[in-house]
């Protein structure tokens, strides 16, 4: 009987050392889990880093010089008004892409001058008195004058936005919007009598 107290009294030693060992395991586990997560975490954030400096970066061409304008002599058109009282005097200048595509556009203008006008004879004075009438005659007349550099059908949503450079909404194997001649639509004068 006197072995049995003494073995009760072992016992309790062993379980607080094989406690401590079960708790230093653990600790030691942890660590090593935190470690390799910020280990790999700062790799992958060296490669982020490493890919964003050789990726090749879309280089956006400035302007060489400044933009080139092409102005149109201003046309007189009746509107589509009921009784044909009303017209309108407007005043167009095209911006361009560059200076070549000046003597392009030139050799095409009477052709382009001539759908402008049809444009033009098809508005009413209340269209073309309000803001998004004069936008949108603008933007009819950019897809006119895209046409015969194969450019912008009449379903072609184009939209003119300040920056310079027109947006087609439609994909195609045609020209590209911004390499069409004509990337503007200025209105110089905008008469309405």
């Amino acid at each position: 009987m006197s072995t049995k107290p003494a073995e009760a009294a072992a016992a309790p030693p062993k379980s607080k050392k094989l406690l401590l060992i079960v708790v230093a395991l653990v600790l030691v586990v942890v660590l090593a889990g935190i470690g390799a997560f910020v280990y790999v975490s700062k790799q992958r954030a060296a490669a982020a880093l490493d890919d964003q400096e050789h990726a090749p970066v879309a280089v956006h061409k400035a302007p060489e010089g400044p933009p080139v304008y092409l102005p149109l002599d201003n046309m007189v058109v009746n509107l589509a008004d009921p009784g044909g009282e009303r017209v309108a005097q407007v005043g167009i200048t095209f911006e361009l892409r560059d200076a070549a595509a000046a003597e392009t556009v030139k050799q095409y203008l009477p052709t382009i001058r001539s759908g402008v006008l049809l444009l033009v004879s098809q508005k009413t004075s209340e269209e073309l008195l309000q803001r998004e009438g004069k936008e949108k005659l603008a933007t009819d007349i950019l897809r006119e004058a895209a046409r015969p550099f194969g450019g912008l059908d009449d379903e072609e949503s184009v939209d003119q936005p300040r920056n310079g450079s027109i947006k087609s909404n439609k994909s195609r194997n045609r020209v590209r919007p911004g390499d069409l001649p004509v990337q503007r639509v200025l209105f110089s004068s905008f008469i309405v009598q």
